[in-house]
């Protein structure tokens, strides 16, 4: 056993500095064979979607080439990972398989089954800030609310340092797929422009990324991260869920950053951006406890909602063709970058489920396949939040009026103006709710309400009041 190789699985892990599953591997002293598998399977309709499979291409040629440079080249293959995996225990003669543990409940079950049946040794390692299910309240039972949750995770001990990258990695080979043969970005036709502006994956990038939002926006956080035409948001969603820096590298960093500057206002930014982190956290917590999140609603009393049906509705919608600006730049800077500012996505999120009626479990997969970061215990905890169905959830009596929205946070137009460009020539006074401009004053903008522009897809007021009645229901 002592020269068989360890297989490390790579998954949502995909870095080589804080890998506890590889530097267990490295610490044997034995050959270290890295693997990723390609199973659009296992996971069924959760299978990545179109942006995801984008950046997961990128993210994996920045691993592959920072692991051979350190001696040991990443094997690709595809299929069934179960099935890969024991293939690739045979072919390599592997003595051990190390990974880092995933949260989706049909992760868990493979996982689980593995441990039992591959017959070699496994080990599997953590990640978040602390193992969702080592987190409860003092009844022993799983959080439902987010504020005692938080506050036990930050008072819980400090999670560990992050680990650095091995400098040589004795490596075992394998033959293996090529990348590109997988055909993960798009061809004809290719929408990936936006995304290849916008986003840079890859370990250096999100390491980037992170001193960038530390150096340059942590001091504007609190003020300034509702605003979306302000670049104060950190944008490491994606970075977090492709595991290209960890949650506890987040954690050091911030507050290693915010200390060493001495300010108290630059540390109770750093908190206010950690809670963030712990909101992640808690997500997983609720996917690891109910399973089920992803596909029907945490209340139990919501599976008698009144939804309706409305696929022109929907289209609309996806396309950001609702006639609420807010809701369109938003729905826009989803497709052409692969992410929408957070204070934005309450805002659809809410026009589709309380506006329209319409399931949240349509924009839960909409945003499954078009989003880089979309992450299922996130996803999933943040649609049934805004739906008013899932755990802490917002009241259902809050709904957001899109007009108001705007103002407040891009009073200046810089987010609508960007996304929405037909209807950039309005005044500030009109630009979020252009249907109440003077005839003259749509002209000279150039704008043409049910032309160049669509007219409100429905009314504000009449959608809050079918909203409440359908709530009714289910309160």
């Amino acid at each position: 056993m002592a020269d068989r190789p360890v297989i490390v699985w790579f998954r949502q892990d995909l870095r080589l500095s804080d890998n506890p599953a590889l530097a267990a591997a490295v610490a044997t002293g034995r050959p270290v064979l890295p693997l990723f598998i390609l199973d659009d399977e296992t996971p069924g309709r959760w299978a990545w979607g179109g942006a995801s499979r984008w950046w997961l291409h990128h993210s994996l040629a920045a691993l592959g080439a920072d692991l051979a440079k350190r001696g040991a080249p990443l094997t690709l293959r595809r299929g069934v990972a179960s099935d890969v995996l024991r293939d690739v225990i045979r072919e390599s003669a592997a003595g051990a398989v190390f990974w880092n543990r995933c949260y989706e409940p049909f992760a868990v079950a493979r996982d689980t089954a593995l441990k039992a049946d591959l017959g070699v040794d496994v080990q599997s390692f953590g990640t978040l800030l602390h193992e969702p299910a080592r987190l409860a309240t003092k009844a022993g039972t799983p959080f439902k609310v987010f504020t005692p949750f938080w506050t036990t995770l930050r008072n819980t001990a400090a999670p560990p340092p992050p680990l650095r990258a091995p400098s040589k990695i004795e490596g075992a080979r394998l033959s293996g797929d090529a990348l590109d043969d997988w055909a993960l970005l798009p061809t004809k036709p290719d929408w990936a422009g936006g995304l290849c502006a916008a986003w840079t994956p890859g370990e250096a990038g999100a390491k980037a990324r992170l001193l960038g939002f530390l150096d340059d926006d942590l001091g504007r956080y609190r003020q300034e991260r509702d605003q979306p035409g302000k670049p104060f948001s950190s944008r490491l969603s994606p970075h977090l869920h492709w595991g290209e820096i960890s949650a506890r590298q987040v954690w050091h960093a911030t507050l290693d950053h915010a200390r060493q500057a001495g300010d108290n206002n630059l540390e109770a930014d750093a908190w206010a951006f950690l809670r963030e982190i712990g909101w992640r956290e808690f997500c997983a917590h609720l996917l690891l406890h109910w399973p089920d999140l992803p596909e029907q609603p945490w209340r139990k009393n919501f599976e008698d909602f009144p939804w309706r049906e409305g696929k022109a509705e929907f289209a609309a919608w996806s396309r950001g063709e609702t006639g609420y600006p807010i809701v369109d730049a938003g729905m826009r800077e989803l497709w052409a970058t692969g992410t929408m500012h957070n204070r934005v996505r309450m805002v659809v999120a809410s026009f589709l489920v309380k506006h329209l009626l319409l399931p949240w479990q349509d924009g839960e997969a909409w945003f499954w396949d078009t989003l880089v970061d979309a992450d299922l215990a996130s996803n999933a905890g943040n649609w049934q939040w805004v739906a008013g169905s899932g755990a802490d959830a917002s009241p259902y009596f809050r709904i957001f009026n899109p007009v108001l929205q705007g103002e407040k946070f891009d009073a200046a137009g810089i987010y609508v103006r960007r996304w929405v460009p037909e209807i950039a020539g309005l005044p500030d006074k009109f630009l979020h709710h252009p249907w109440d401009a003077p005839d003259d004053v749509l002209a000279a903008a150039g704008v043409t309400l049910g032309g160049n522009y669509p007219a409100p897809m429905v009314d504000h007021a009449m959608a809050r009041q079918r909203a409440l009645a359908a709530y009714a229901v289910v309160k």
